[in-house]
């Protein structure tokens, strides 16, 4: 008796160490540039960060809208609010100048408005389980359990079970094989799960400005493989960052991964095989094309 709780463990054999602690956001910056991982986690004091772009500030404020008007009464929550809700979060940040960022505004409130009359906001019945929540809970199972943290953008509940919503706003329209593959939302699945005590398989991509829908329904087959998936990569980032801090080189732990989404990222300007792989790009370059006005 007398042995601490390290000793103890150590003695019957037993792992003690922490369970390895992710967001999705964390394990794709992992898997898409070690280099990216290692500047915007570990070094500190974090280097300077590139400039805004508009089609990231458009998604910021049709999310914003959306998590006020849901914080409305249903009977409130019309195509009016909505709009009125994306006029109040507007930032022109990355725009190219005052009409590009007008036009995509009053873009945006057409799509918003368009979203409350399609998927029926107003009715008492789409009140959702949680709108931007927290979740922060361990989930998997055997040597692959993990703590899976994040922000969900909506939870509805529907026939007893939760579904996890994820708003996009890109030039993409997103696919039921993009809602498949999407780590992020089974990763928020599983631990929406844990956190309401209710089965959580289904995933939604809901494509605002379109209105389109992907959807998909894990099984115990596909959520353990993302889970499994995502273990594996947060081991690989926990033992790289261990190896820092013990004094290995940052440049062999943390190499460069070059690659078209070097283009867009925010610490492009201290890499320069990331500026070599891939033209700078203006910072509206990447927003969806627009209709002309007046032109339906």
């Amino acid at each position: 008796m007398g042995a601490d709780a390290g000793q103890l463990g150590f003695d019957l054999g037993v792992d003690v160490r922490p369970l390895p602690r992710v967001t999705p956001a964390r394990l794709a910056t992992w898997e898409t540039c070690p280099r990216r991982f290692r500047m915007g986690y570990l070094d500190r004091p974090p280097p300077a960060r590139g400039g805004a772009w508009a089609h990231h500030t458009l998604g910021a404020v049709v999310h914003l809208a959306l998590r006020a008007l849901f914080a409305l009464p249903a009977r409130a929550r019309t195509p009016a609010a909505a709009a009125d809700l994306l006029d109040r979060n507007w930032s022109s940040e990355g725009f190219r100048d005052a009409a590009q960022a007008g036009r995509y505004r009053r873009a945006a409130r057409g799509w918003l408005a368009s979203y409350v009359v399609d998927h029926e906001l107003g009715d008492t019945a789409s009140d959702p389980a949680g709108v931007e929540r927290w979740v922060s809970e361990t989930v998997g199972g055997g040597a692959s359990r993990l703590v899976v943290e994040g922000r969900v953008d909506r939870i509805d509940t529907r026939a007893g079970e939760a579904v996890v919503v994820d708003y996009k706003t890109g030039r993409h329209v997103p696919t039921d094989d993009d809602a498949r593959t999407a780590r992020a939302l089974a990763l928020y699945a599983a631990a929406t799960g844990a956190a309401l005590h209710r089965p959580c398989r289904r995933v939604e991509l809901h494509h605002v400005p379109t209105g389109d829908v992907a959807v998909w329904e894990h099984d115990a087959a596909s959520m353990r493989g993302h889970l499994d998936a995502a273990h594996a990569l947060a081991a690989e980032a926990d033992a790289a960052a261990q190896a820092l801090a013990d004094g290995g080189d940052p440049e062999t732990l943390f190499p460069p991964r070059p690659s078209p989404s070097c283009a867009t990222c925010d610490v492009r300007r201290h890499c320069p095989e990331g500026r070599a792989a891939v033209a700078s790009p203006q910072p509206w370059a990447f927003l969806r094309d627009l209709p002309e006005e007046g032109v339906a």
